[in-house]
């Protein structure tokens, strides 16, 4: 069972993603209507992809406060340790790979305590895949010291729902293997 603004974006994502003209299970950034989100927009992140690496270009008030600086072109990967940054990474493959929602389950600081945070596939400007939509849903009302690392460090992820994307396969062009 999710945190309850986790299991709304989840929603609310699927939502957009069976409209009409959506191609691949993928909604367009533009489709995606800020006021949706309501008070959970200073929770919420978009990154931007690039290959596999990944750049803020928008957090909300929330986000900035609880990591203590303005994160914009900031690499995605750097608000976690360094120890959870594949995790992180695989999630965010397995997101727009298979046109999911992906959470992240997460502690934040020495107290521990408990984060969800979500990512979710959106189509740019280009009509690629190259935009993730996150959410912190924070288990827990805590505050770290001011002098507490500002880091999150990643447990498990886990893929909602079906996947949109059918599974790579292998394919042969004059017996040569393609793909």
């Amino acid at each position: 069972m999710f945190h309850p603004d986790t299991q709304f974006l989840i929603d609310h994502w699927t939502g957009l993603a069976r409209r009409g003209a959506v191609r691949a299970g993928i909604p367009d950034r533009a489709s995606l209507e800020p006021d949706a989100l309501g008070l959970r927009l200073p929770r919420a992140f978009i990154a931007e992809r690039n290959g596999e690496e990944a750049i803020i270009r928008l957090a909300g008030s929330w986000i900035e406060a609880f990591h203590g600086e303005t994160l914009k072109d900031h690499p995605l990967l750097s608000v976690w340790r360094t120890a959870s940054r594949p995790l992180v990474a695989a999630a965010l493959t397995q997101t727009v790979r298979e046109a999911r929602p992906v959470v992240i389950s997460a502690l934040a600081g020495f107290l521990s305590a408990p984060v969800e945070i979500t990512l979710v596939p959106l189509r740019g400007p280009s009509g690629g895949v190259d935009r993730v939509l996150g959410l912190y849903a924070p288990i827990a009302t805590f505050s770290l010291a001011t002098d507490e690392p500002r880091l999150l460090t990643a447990r498990v992820s886990i893929g909602v729902g079906e996947t949109a994307r059918p599974a790579l396969a292998l394919a042969a062009v004059g017996g040569r293997r393609i793909a």
